[in-house]
């Protein structure tokens, strides 16, 4: 990496942190006249928005914290800055999000950012984690569970791209070492749900 490659891979982190940064759920949230921090888990995330305010703001927020994932992540690649410039910007973004320097660095789990910065990379792997997702929330009826199937599914989905050939392998390191993070932000919801206390959701619209 070049000099001039480092020094803009840095301004872009710069950038996707900033933007990940951008709390869209508690916004969503708080023009409807709720704090996410006081109510239901208190995470200033999607699922927190859907009990507490309602499905069409959680598409709304969910929206948001997802293209703070991609569009840096895209801005990166057209630059075209080597992939690991164009992971680090979406590691900046996600750090954004969990870390929001407008809300004290306490922010969401980083599920719909880390989708984001997943679209941008691969649009078929963000199609496995949606489709994923839905068939076991479905089942299921608990958001973390879904998520964190969905996770793993897409982990082993870049995995699989890339022993064929399809898929950069500082992507598909990416990729794992987000599905990490989430598995490890959502450590609280793995205890209750092995002990069989996690919510679930009675009203889905």
């Amino acid at each position: 990496m070049t000099t001039q490659q480092l020094l803009l891979t840095l301004g872009m982190m710069a950038v996707g942190y900033l933007a990940g940064s951008i709390p869209f759920s508690f916004i969503v949230a708080r023009a409807r006249g709720v704090d996410l921090r006081t109510v239901g888990s208190g995470n200033v995330g999607g699922s927190n928005v859907w009990r507490n305010v309602g499905f069409g703001p959680f598409v709304l927020a969910a929206g948001g914290d997802l293209l703070k994932g991609t569009l840096p992540t895209l801005a990166a690649m057209q630059l075209g800055l080597p992939p690991l410039a164009v992971v680090l910007t979406g590691v900046g973004a996600i750090l954004g999000h969990t870390f929001p320097v407008w809300l004290g660095f306490k922010g969401g789990k980083a599920v719909a950012t880390s989708g984001g910065v997943i679209l941008a990379l691969s649009p078929l792997l963000l199609l496995i984690a949606f489709l994923t997702w839905a068939v076991v929330f479905a089942i299921a009826r608990m958001s973390s569970v879904a998520s964190l199937t969905a996770s793993l599914v897409v982990a082993i989905s870049a995995t699989i791209f890339y022993l064929r050939g399809t898929f950069d392998l500082t992507y598909t390191l990416f990729v794992w070492l987000a599905i990490a993070a989430i598995f490890y932000l959502h450590r609280e919801n793995i205890k209750r749900i092995l002990a069989g206390k996690e919510s679930r959701f009675q009203k889905l619209f």
